[in-house]
């Protein structure tokens, strides 16, 4: 099975990405497969990771629980990152529903009514495409 693939398999997914001065930082994530080549996951444009992104597009995946704890005998892999929206970020989030069905719809629910009444920010506004150096 191809990395890609066991990857996209798993429900949680840790994210690592590096700051300027090679810091990593970890938060988990839902990613879903793209394509054959990819797979992505939905943020906000504002978000931390987006700014490191921005700056250094490599990051690390590797299988993990809700809060990012790595899986027992899970193996990271390297990629790199880019920033989507437009048509790319509806593929992301049709993907991402596909394989989480009625949790995504549910938290995408709540976070726009969330919006409506306090005028906050949409939990998901771009999505990051990862493409790994191996597969």
């Amino acid at each position: 099975m191809s990395v890609l693939r066991a990857i996209h398999e798993e429900k949680y997914v840790r994210l690592t990405t590096f700051t300027r001065d090679g810091r990593k930082k970890h938060i988990p994530v839902w990613i879903a497969l793209i394509s054959d080549k990819c797979i992505g996951f939905t943020t906000v444009q504002n978000s931390w990771k987006v700014k490191r992104i921005l700056h250094t597009s490599s990051v690390e995946l590797i299988a993990s629980d809700y809060s990012g704890n790595p899986l027992k005998d899970a193996k990271a892999v390297l990629g790199n990152a880019r920033i989507v929206d437009g048509e790319e970020y509806r593929e992301v989030v049709k993907a991402i529903s596909s394989k989480y069905g009625w949790q995504y719809k549910m938290i995408a629910l709540a976070n726009r009514l969330r919006h409506f009444f306090r005028n906050g920010n949409l939990s998901s506004d771009c999505a990051i495409i990862v493409t790994f150096d191996k597969s």
